[in-house]
């Protein structure tokens, strides 16, 4: 990294017009300029030499000086003016806003409306309301200390008056989380509010986030309440939330569909009784970008202390424009995103979290806006949350789809070779796709383990637990040369769900296929610790796997959703299989992993047996819907 100081810069380049681009950049006194990024701008360390050659032969900088730039992470202010000029040269000038980031340090420690934007995950609740989603408090751990290692501001935990387990989980996130803010979301009605306070008590920064229904069709036909008297709740509402912490967000459900004036009125009495933050959500996805935009610019306007609070965005993806309502409305003014990893959420789910932070970071010439998000994380969280909840990435999905940096075109291809950014707006090391390496092998003792497993947020509350994860790596070791991290994921995800006393336990399979003949399997499992022994045949070995186990479970569920993913690349690869279970209104996802595909089958069906059998349903916020 280069780090300039700005009133030098000044001096040097005020009475140069073509260097304007640079005075413009250097907003602080410490900045820092991504060398990597800058020297493959130019095609990589031997194209930049033979460049710079080619347009200054007496006074080019060497190949060797350059590796020297890359190795130090500074260059001389001089070659940056060099630099600058190659690009105006060649035809295309230089936007160093692409290439600047600011210390770390700075990064983190001022936030301010005005150049910051708050992201606010709400996978572990909003992302939870997906058909099948449930996470269990362990696994809502892991999550919530990558999103902590991620940079995320806020982590909604769960709706802790919603069950005594989410109260529990929320509780015990407060309880791990030192750098991001926990907050638990709380319907307008007092015990909810109380609960959520207590459950978020022990965080450092903590939050209660309170909301009530704003539109007249949900005011008049789920709530029954009359407009003043959801004002009244409103308000009440965020003065209990006052006596727990000063942090106190108040959404107004289904504000797409709201009165302007309405929508004014209980924004202002809300922010008089003490609320910090006030988000505007599109419940039901309704919104366009443009009329969105017009929205929020209105609504921020017509709030007469709107200036004491930070405005927020939710928005659905019902008509898949999720994140593009999103950054219009921070154009409008808003500060604060909720989002998702992957876009998980209930129907067509949330605004993605990458896609946002991702936007805001590329198009920074547009937005001029930071997030405190360490992008390189971005991946693995995102295959994190893919293996826990058993929702599979689409390949074409943006950021981190396996496709996102895939060509095929041989015109692509050929220009990417030549020079990425001919079709590359941002490298997949920016998001994380090549920190996934090799750590651990078959020789890995027991304690490097138990380490690398902490370095990916994964605490393992037993002995038993880290014995019986340790022995299934090492099982996986002698199956599989290479170990990732998404494997080490899947392996404990996949062993947690088998230590459950009351649970389906797989044992061991036999499975008879030949072409011509009717594929027989023959498993061996356990309910409640009673061994079972289940013979079935099928249409094809994963048929007989599921009719074997039914033999003996009789669930009566209707299997909605069976796939198959390769964790990791590479034909040695564990296959994670996921597996979504119906019954009557109760919907579960299962999964499994393993070098057998078809052991991660069983282990999955059996795993979506448990939670339906042994698993609690979660009532609804206010028995239909929430923001």
């Amino acid at each position: 990294m280069i780090k300039i100081d700005c009133r030098f810069v000044e001096n040097e380049y005020n009475a140069k017009p073509e260097h304007n681009n640079l005075n413009q950049i250097w907003t602080r006194n410490i900045m820092q300029l991504d060398i990597d990024r800058l020297v493959a701008y130019f095609g990589g360390v031997n194209a930049l030499a033979e460049a710079l050659k080619q347009h200054d032969p007496e006074n080019a900088a060497t190949t060797a000086a350059i590796y020297k730039w890359r190795t130090r992470g500074s260059l001389p202010l001089a070659q940056l003016q060099k630099l600058t000029a190659l690009a105006e040269a060649q035809g295309r000038p230089l936007d160093l806003n692409a290439f600047l980031q600011k210390n770390e340090s700075l990064e983190r420690t001022e936030m301010t409306q005005t150049n910051r934007v708050i992201i606010f995950d709400t996978t572990m609740r909003d992302g939870e309301q997906s058909p099948g989603a449930s996470m269990t408090k362990e696994e809502k751990i892991r999550i919530a200390r990558q999103l902590e290692k991620m940079g995320v501001d806020v982590i909604e935990a769960g709706f802790a008056a919603a069950s005594p387990g989410d109260f529990e989980s929320v509780n015990a996130i407060a309880k791990i989380i030192t750098k991001s803010t926990v907050c638990s979301l709380a319907r307008a009605v007092e015990n909810d509010v109380r609960k959520a306070g207590e459950a978020v008590s022990p965080a450092p920064k903590k939050r209660i986030h309170t909301f009530i229904a704003t539109s007249p069709i949900h005011m008049e036909h789920k709530l029954k309440m009359k407009p003043q008297q959801v004002i009244d709740a409103a308000v009440k509402a965020v003065k209990i939330a006052k006596e727990y912490t000063d942090d106190v967000e108040f959404s107004a459900e289904d504000a797409v569909r709201s009165d302007l004036d309405f929508l004014a009125k209980i924004f202002t009495a809300v922010i008089e009784a003490g609320a910090t933050t006030i988000n505007i959500p599109d419940t039901v996805g309704y919104s366009i970008p443009s009329v969105w935009y017009e929205r929020i610019s209105n609504i921020i306007k017509s709030v007469p202390n709107g200036d004491k609070v930070v405005w927020s965005t939710h928005c659905h993806n019902d008509l898949g424009m999720a994140v593009a309502n999103s950054l219009a409305a921070v154009q409008a003014g808003v500060r604060q995103v909720e989002c998702t990893i992957n876009g998980l959420g209930e129907r067509a789910g949330n605004a993605s979290l990458e896609e946002i932070v991702m936007a805001l970071k590329v198009r920074h010439d547009l937005f001029g806006l930071e997030t405190g998000i360490d992008t390189t994380q971005i991946v693995p969280v995102s295959k994190l949350v893919s293996t826990i909840t058993g929702y599979p990435i689409q390949p074409n999905k943006a950021v981190v789809g396996a496709n996102a940096f895939a060509h095929e075109s041989g015109i692509h291809q050929d220009g990417v070779l030549k020079h990425p950014e001919t079709y590359e707006i941002m490298t997949a090391e920016s998001v994380g796709w090549s920190t996934n390496r090799l750590t651990l092998g078959k020789l890995s003792g027991r304690n490097a383990f138990k380490t690398k497993l902490a370095d990916l947020g994964i605490e393992l509350e037993s002995e038993e637990a880290l014995n019986a994860a340790f022995a299934r790596f090492k099982e996986l070791a002698d199956k599989k040369r290479e170990i990732f991290d998404e494997d080490l994921h899947a392996l404990v995800s996949d062993e947690m769900g088998s230590l459950n006393a009351e649970s389906y336990k797989f044992i061991s399979q036999k499975i008879s296929t030949e072409t011509g003949e009717e594929p027989r399997a023959n498993i061996v499992f356990s309910i409640r610790g009673e061994e079972k022994h289940a013979t079935a045949t099928g249409s094809g070995p994963v048929d007989a796997i599921f009719k074997a186990i039914e033999s003996v479970a009789q669930s009566g569920a209707t299997l909605q959703i069976y796939s198959v993913n390769a964790v990791t690349q590479g034909t040695e690869s564990q296959g994670e299989t996921s597996v979504r279970l119906q019954r009557g209104d109760r919907v579960v996802n299962g999964q499994g992993a393993d070098t057998d595909v078809l052991v991660a089958t069983a282990k999955a069906y059996l795993s979506a047996l448990s939670k339906l059998e042994f698993g609690q349903a979660k009532p609804k916020a206010q028995g239909s819907g929430m923001i």
